[in-house]
Order: C-alpha cells, then structure tokens, then sequence
C-alpha cells in the first residue's frame, strides 16, 4: 500500500519520481481499512530533506500509512521556511490530545549540549511521556534515542574525542527479534555523531534490549519492550550522499571511513544500507500493525512507571 502526505507536500515529488506509490485523499478513503497513523516529530535542521527520507521508507511497507509532521510548539527552525512549516507541521499542542499507531522522533543538531541546555528539553520530556499514553509504539532515531533513554532510564551521553563518522558494520545480536527478521549476521548503517550512549551504562532490570552494536560505533539498535520504544543512534533513513554532503559542509575535515570507494571523495559513495533501513521500518511498521488496536481510543491502556518529567526541570 502506498504512504498518504499532503499533495502540496515537496516529498510527494521525490517520491513519485523515484516510483514510491503516494495515495490522495479520495483515493484512501475508497479503501475500506484504517490506515496506520504515524506521526514524525522532525527535529532535523533540513526538514524537507528528512521528511522525505522517513516518507520513502514507510511508503515502501506493504500497508496504507498516514504521515502527520510535527515540529516542537514554540521553537523555530533557522533553516526550513516558515510558510513550509506553516503548511504542513502541526505544533505538538496541537496533537497531543490525538492517538497515533507510531511515532517517530528525529535526531538533532543539538547533541553536544547537556540535554537540560536544549531549549525544547522540557517540552520535549512532555512529549516521551506522552508516547505512553498516546501512541502505541515508538521509534527514536540518533539524538532523539540518546535524549529518550537518559529521560526514562538516566543513561549519560558521552561527548566523544571526535565524531563517529562513516558506514559501520553492526552485528545482528537478536536474530529472533520481530524487528530484525531477515536481517543479515551483520550489515551496515551510516554513522554521524559526536556523542554515544554507552552498553554498560543499561541499568539492571530495565527491560532494554540490544539488537545491534558495532565495536567501533557502539550501540546501534536498543529495545524497550516496557515502553514500546525502538531506539536507532544511527541514520538507516539517509540518502547515498548525505554523509558526502555533511563532509563538504565541514569542509572537508573528517573523511567519513567505509564511504567513498578507496576513501576517494571524488568517487560517488556505494548505498549499502538501503535494502536494511527499508526492511527495519518494514519490521517495525508490520510489528506496529499486527499489535496496535483497532479502535485507536484503546491505544495507550496500559499501566506505567511513575511521571518523569519533572527531572526536566
């Protein structure tokens, strides 16, 4: 099935012309099932570019999505345009009182700082306490899963000698896991982070799972059953050249390694992760859809830890 997004919507484009189904609204209420609902709170600098990277890969499962964007209430991004956020982000106020299947949460530019200096921090706590009740299942990406598993389990961000920044081959620790079903013993993820959130710092009894890590990048792939949360501290949504952008953008400082054909940058990058960061959100989207409820009234009915976001403050 294909994946519905606003017809105005930039990404609707890119995704047509690369052959990914994108559904109108007429077209998806002829159908006579309850599409996923997905909301993708987008805290990337380059929106646009990112909504269409999460867009294509929910638009290629095999069932009817419904892609919400939502931006943080009062921050204002520096580098999308206003009337593009106007037009197709929704604040978090706006939403909150809404049921979503999924929910997606982006990495940031912000990892360097201590997660209480980020001027969205307590709204954001407000949002992971949310998706306890509101959504059924989550999916943080980079940032977003280092902020996520610091707020529910007080796991430290630590600031690296200097950034992780490449392809790295993970190891598939769970093969068993609904999330990696037929997932390679290993596979590759592009990389790019000045911090990590360290195996050893999993506290005992706290339900978290790891599904993947790589000796040289670290975590990749954590698991919080108790909270319905899949935790990715890498990029599977990036596009071939996005690691060769940000190195031009850096000018040229760092040579992201298991990149560029003979670690040549004058050579175009070889995609190695596309068919696995389309298989990974297929799992996690098929997980969503075999155990979500029906009725989306019923989603969130669960008992739960005690509130946590006063530690925000």
């Amino acid at each position: 099935m294909p994946i519905k997004i606003p017809n105005s919507l930039p990404a609707r484009r890119f995704l047509e012309d690369e052959g990914v189904i994108v559904m109108r609204d007429a077209d998806a209420m002829r159908q006579d099932i309850r599409p996923m609902r997905i909301g993708l709170l987008n805290l990337m600098p380059n929106k646009i570019k990112t909504e269409t990277q999460i867009a294509r890969l929910l638009g290629a499962t095999p069932l009817q999505v419904e892609l919400t964007l939502v931006r943080m209430t009062d921050h204002v991004p520096k580098n999308t345009p206003s009337d593009h956020m106007e037009a197709f982000y929704r604040p978090w106020s706006d939403i909150r009182d809404e049921k979503f299947d999924g929910f997606i949460v982006t990495g940031a530019p912000v990892e360097r700082q201590p997660f209480l200096e980020v001027g969205y921090w307590r709204e954001l706590a407000e949002v992971f306490e949310w998706t306890q009740t509101h959504v059924h299942s989550s999916f943080m990406i980079c940032w977003a899963a280092q902020a996520a598993v610091h707020h529910f389990h007080d796991m430290q961000k630590y600031l690296l000698p200097s950034k992780i920044f490449g392809v790295f081959r993970q190891k598939n620790l769970a093969p068993a896991s609904p999330y990696l079903r037929g997932f390679s013993d290993d596979f590759c993820v592009p990389v790019s982070r000045w911090t990590e959130v360290r195996s050893e710092d999993i506290p005992h009894n706290s339900g978290l799972s790891i599904l993947a890590e790589c000796e040289e990048s670290g975590l990749c792939l954590l698991h919080d059953a108790d909270r319905r949360m899949l935790h990715m501290f890498n990029h599977f949504e990036y596009d071939s050249e996005t690691l060769a952008e940000e190195y031009a953008r850096d000018g040229g400082e760092q040579l992201p390694v298991n990149y560029f054909p003979g670690d040549d940058p004058q050579k175009s990058p070889e995609n190695r992760w596309r068919s696995h960061a389309h298989l990974l959100f297929g799992n996690w989207i098929n997980d969503v859809y075999q155990t979500t409820p029906f009725d989306l009234n019923e989603i969130g009915q669960i008992e739960l830890p005690e509130s946590k976001i006063a530690s925000a403050d």
